[in-house]
């Protein structure tokens, strides 16, 4: 990355403040709060505990004008070529842009095939739904298993969990991604092959993993329903690759497109949303989408100063560059955004994770973050330990919904309160005389409270933002997924990195195919020669498996 002016005034900025304590900005500033959040379409964001000041916040945005970052989401909106490895457009936000009428890829206006793909969504759904499709004997479909991997799996599977509490549960989805067989075995061992679909979802219809399980399905089914035509009824194909899916046996009326300018993990808001949608109906899909398109217009003609999207990423590339930390922690307060961080993994680092730079060079800045995290508030028995008391502190981003799903009335409420708890914690900590002081009021003598006390010190000064959301909707998670899309694009824009290709993921499936071929005796000697290590654990697999 081409260092300027510009960082090296925040390199010497940080210098000066890498030591502030959060809990004196807050005294200094009664207002800081009101000073350092924002409200965007369907989500609020406190990001006043953080360690920044306001001139930080004028040096990062002027190093992020410096870098062109207007330029970059004018790129990233008007459809130009943003995969420069693989010569692909990045328009997922054309999939959420309902009120545009025209928009020109390559001379052809991609509208129309987005809008005849939502009306073939909408028509199979209500299908499903009314009881209109029906299986090879002529029994409803009572449950979908979609079959995927990455992107093809982790969005669909996240959303269709997150939007349970708005399930038409007219049909139970199920999602099967791992090679392991274990996974595909126990997922069929419930379902009737005769009130069960597929949906074989796959960019290009020649991942292995998917493929391989796409192929024992239709094993179970073809063996259970001795019908050869039962794939018609029981097999949806959601690919950009029409021809593959129809060599597999899919009719091409049960193939839904999407196309090579979506990405794999933006490709929930397409076709391979159609889980999402045999869960909720189309009409909250739809509103799925309406939410995030107004995070899009939220990102696109906001000033920089209250964008929500520039700031977080912002705030994520002063951690990740400045105090060089490696990790970021995402914890919803949702049991129904259980998958959230596990979704999030995958679009931060399979797209920032990155040494090379656009122009070739590699980097000369860290790239990327480790992005973990689980729900709250099963973390505070876990990680939260921690992250309270451990050595390396890293930025929180805790998620909480203002309203619940449910009528237990007790328990929002207490919910609620522990998470601004936790990040009241990371905030203020707990000095060594005020754990010896709350011990000496529980009749410990100040022999114990003193040596007890350095145990209980927590060094706080730990940052968090925190997201509310007033009710986990259709709409405000489709706003919370844009925002999290577009921090990465900020983060990558910045960083000068191509956030929309995954080579990394592509040579490991090359070198699988390679290993597996030689697992047969007959290859095992073929060129090229083998590193000790592999051949060694190759030799241990077939020798057991031929003696057992």
């Amino acid at each position: 990355m081409q260092r300027n002016i510009d960082w090296e005034k925040l390199k010497q900025h940080y210098q000066t403040i890498a030591a502030i304590e959060m809990s004196d900005l807050f005294r200094q500033d009664p207002k800081r709060f009101d000073t350092f959040s924002i409200e965007a379409p369907e989500i609020f964001l406190d990001y006043s505990k953080n360690r920044i000041t306001h001139e930080t916040l004028a040096l990062l945005l002027k190093w992020a004008e410096s870098r062109s970052l207007d330029q970059a989401i004018d790129a990233l909106f008007s459809g130009k070529i943003l995969n420069i490895t693989e010569q692909r457009e990045a328009l997922h936000t054309a999939l959420r842009n309902h009120q545009q009428n025209s928009f020109l890829v390559h001379n052809q206006n991609i509208m129309p095939a987005i809008r005849r793909t939502l009306a073939q969504m909408r028509q199979f759904v209500d299908q499903i739904h009314n009881h209109q499709w029906l299986g090879a004997t002529q029994k409803p479909i009572t449950d979908c298993v979609n079959v995927g991997i990455g992107g093809s799996d982790l969005g669909p599977r996240m959303a269709t969990f997150a939007l349970q509490p708005y399930s038409r549960q007219k049909v139970k989805c199920h999602f099967v991604s791992n090679l392991d067989g274990a996974q595909l075995s126990e997922t069929l061992q419930p379902l009737n092959p005769e009130t069960t679909l597929f949906i074989v979802a796959s960019k290009t219809f020649t991942t292995s993993e998917t493929l391989t399980n796409a192929r024992s399905a239709r094993k179970w089914l073809l063996d259970a329903l001795q019908d050869s035509n039962a794939m018609a009824r029981h097999f949806i194909a959601v690919s950009a690759n029409i021809p593959e899916a129809k060599a597999f046996g899919i009719p091409e009326e049960n193939i839904f497109e999407f196309w090579d300018w979506v990405g794999g993990r933006y490709s929930l808001w397409s076709a391979i949303g159609l889980p999402i949608a045999l869960s909720i109906g189309m009409d909250r899909f739809e509103a799925l989408l309406e939410g995030a398109q107004a995070m899009d217009r939220h990102f696109q003609t906001t000033a920089f100063e209250k964008n929500m999207p520039v700031q977080m990423g912002l705030l994520n590339i002063w951690y990740r560059n400045f105090y060089e930390i490696q990790t970021h922690a995402i914890i919803p307060y949702a049991h129904h955004l259980q998958f959230f961080p596990s979704y999030l993994q995958q679009l931060f680092m399979e797209s920032n994770g990155k040494t090379c730079c656009v122009d070739g060079v590699r980097t000369d800045i860290q790239t990327g973050e480790i992005i973990w995290g689980g729900v709250g508030t099963d973390g505070q028995h876990a990680y939260h330990q921690w992250l309270h008391q451990g050595t390396q502190w890293v930025p929180v981003d805790f998620i909480l919904p203002i309203e619940a799903h449910h009528d237990l009335e007790s328990h929002h409420p207490l919910l609620f309160a522990n998470c601004l708890a936790q990040s009241q914690v990371l905030l203020q900590g707990k000095t060594e005389q005020e754990a010896y002081e709350e011990l000496l009021q529980k009749d410990t003598t100040s022999k114990q409270a003193k040596e007890l006390a350095k145990h209980k010190v927590m060094e706080g000064n730990r940052p968090s933002n925190t997201l509310l959301i007033k009710k986990l909707t259709p709409s405000a998670l489709g706003a919370l997924i844009a925002l999290y899309e577009h921090v990465v694009f900020v983060q990558g824009a910045l960083w000068n990195i191509n956030s929309f290709d995954q080579w990394g993921v592509e040579l490991g499936k090359t070198r699988a195919k390679a290993i597996v071929n030689r697992l047969h005796p007959a290859n095992f000697e073929e060129e090229p020669p083998l590193d000790s290590s592999t051949a060694g654990l190759m030799q241990r697999f077939t020798e057991h498996t031929k003696n057992s």
